[in-house]
């Protein structure tokens, strides 16, 4: 029997929405419709769930013995991302770095990780119907096939790990990738990105990571496998939490790397006020970052209106889309929209002025870097989601389907909340109900 087939059956389902033949005659005609609302007429046509397996059960069956006690956590977390697997309906997905959770202690929050064997994975899923199945899955390990683990990598620099009540210290792990965006290339490699460096990773077709890419000046040693120094040092300015989680891949192979927010440029108040943030161009055949460009959020209340709070802005996904064209996602937890933005040569900032962290003000803290003479990059709404009847929040992951459907995934976080409610007192799970989907949006003038 499958490890995916065995513990808990219970699975919860929904009902994929119907097109009435109307409706469908009013998407035709809305083709060519006033461009000014294009969110308007975005349909979802399909929604599926992931069904129960228990993390233990999963996390075995790859790894025998690396998950001694899941605490009743399901498989979960695995909307990072998601990548077109060449079948229709089938996907790559990719999770984070397990089950974590903050716990405040003597008024300080400290990041619970309840499975600190969970090793992230790969894994390979299939859209039937109303559900998702794991088809197969690819645990990532170190050069010597050991596994990564989700835990992080440097004291002082990275949230320091503690157990599931927050009460025991864990050791950090210099292996331990935070693994987001996921791409497949021509050879069957993988690249992903990851928030901890921040890093982007090549993974071999069985999980093996072939080089991790970090900044220069970070100085992670004591890793199994090999790192190399190879992006631009001001990205040590990353926010906790808030590295690499968009990875796009680009006709011609390049690779295109998303920060999630704006770095803590030149402190963590600039980065929580500012709304610009960094995509940047990697080559892997010259194994180097090619160009950089300066990324311009919308206003918060815009993106998710009635949020106030700009540090809640995020990009979690990016999809190449054509040349040098990407959609790019914006959110909060609770609202996402698509914006349309091409990568123009003249908007290239890389070894710039704006990546010397002595620069003052940063890029980060120019209230308007257009009218500084910045090039910040064109972008044109394609959807918002968040006006889309039956898309979750916290969609993390966005992939192709075909020029009008775009498939969404949602990142579930394990069923875990925050707080000391979170596990019962036998130390299981009391979980929050958020199911993993696989979300069909089709748009009537495509993209």
């Amino acid at each position: 029997m499958s490890p995916y087939a065995a513990g808990r059956r219970r699975v919860h389902r929904s009902v994929a929405a119907v097109v009435p033949l109307a409706v469908a005659a009013a998407l035709l005609s809305a083709r060519s419709a006033d461009a000014s609302a294009p969110a308007a007429q975005a349909q979802v046509v399909r929604t599926a769930t992931l069904g129960d397996v228990p993390l233990g059960t999963f996390s075995n069956g790859l790894l025998p013995g690396s998950v001694a006690d899941d605490r009743g956590v399901d498989l979960g977390g695995i909307g990072s991302d998601i990548y077109p697997a060449g079948r229709k309906g089938e996907f790559w997905t990719v999770t984070d770095r397990g089950p974590n959770g903050q716990i405040k202690v003597n008024g300080s929050k400290r990041r619970t990780f309840p499975v600190p064997g969970f090793d992230p994975a790969i894994v390979r899923i299939k859209v039937t119907g109303d559900s998702v199945h794991v088809l197969r899955a690819v645990p990532i390990t170190t050069s010597s096939g050991r596994p990564v683990t989700g835990l992080p990598n440097q004291a002082g620099r990275d949230e320091a790990p503690y157990s599931y009540d927050a009460r025991t210290a864990l050791s950090y792990d210099p292996n331990g990738l935070d693994t987001e965006g996921i791409v497949r290339a021509a050879d069957g490699s993988f690249w992903l990105v990851d928030e901890y460096g921040p890093s982007l990773v090549h993974v071999s077709a069985r999980g093996e990571v072939l080089t991790r890419y970090v900044p220069r000046g970070l100085g992670l040693t004591g890793t199994d496998y090999p790192v190399v120094e190879a992006l631009p040092e001001v990205l040590l300015h990353r926010k906790i939490n808030r590295g690499f989680e968009g990875l796009a891949q680009l006709p011609g192979g390049d690779l295109v790397i998303a920060l999630q927010s704006p770095l803590s440029l030149p402190d963590t108040d600039a980065g929580e006020a500012s709304l610009t943030t960094r995509l940047l161009r990697f080559s892997p055949k010259r194994k180097a970052v090619t160009a950089e460009y300066a990324y311009r959020f919308d206003p918060v209340g815009v993106v998710d209106p009635g949020e106030d709070d700009t540090s809640e802005l995020k990009i979690s996904s990016v999809v190449a889309v054509g040349g040098d064209r990407l959609l790019v996602e914006e959110r909060t937890d609770r609202a996402a929209r698509l914006q349309v933005v091409r990568l123009d040569r003249k908007a290239d900032i890389l070894g710039g002025r704006w990546d010397d962290d002595t620069t003052s003000p940063s890029l980060e803290q120019l209230a308007d870097p257009a009218g500084s003479g910045v090039p910040v990059l064109a972008k044109r709404l394609a959807v918002d989601l968040g006006k889309v009847a039956g898309v979750p929040g916290k969609i993390e992951g966005v992939a192709r389907v075909d020029h009008d459907t775009l498939a969404l995934i949602n990142d579930n976080d394990f069923g875990m909340t925050d707080g000391t409610g979170v596990f019962d007192a036998q130390g299981r799970l009391v979980d929050s109900g958020i199911e993993t989907k696989v979300v069909h949006v089709r748009l009537p003038r495509g993209i």
